[in-house]
């Protein structure tokens, strides 16, 4: 799911804050090369794990949800959330490490 407005952000995160459910965050943007590079791994992983909640964010777009977690300063991040707090962060364009992140975190 990709989030184009402040009030798509604000709605998501308040429900994930009430859910056990792992939330992927994807930090990304139109211009960064490592960000296409594993945009189809991402989405690919959107499938196999119909359990997690991946959720996309242009940084250029919604700058505030960027702030939201300290330190996006490298694209792409992913967030991994639980009940609203972060739990683990992938930086960089790591699939491998991305996949074992979320396969150990999901439950």
């Amino acid at each position: 799911m990709e989030l184009q407005s402040k009030h798509q952000w604000r709605s998501q995160y308040e429900a994930s804050k009430q859910s056990d459910r792992l939330v992927v965050i994807y930090y990304t943007a139109a211009w960064c090369g490592p960000c296409k590079f594993i945009e189809p791994y991402v989405k690919d992983f959107a499938a196999m794990y119909t359990d997690v909640q991946f959720i996309k964010i242009d940084v250029d777009w919604l700058p505030e949800a960027a702030k939201a977690f300290d330190l996006i300063d490298v694209l792409p991040t992913f967030v991994l959330v639980k009940r609203g707090k972060e739990i683990d962060r992938v930086v960089g364009a790591k699939k491998d490490e991305l996949q074992m992140k979320t396969e150990k975190r999901r439950n």
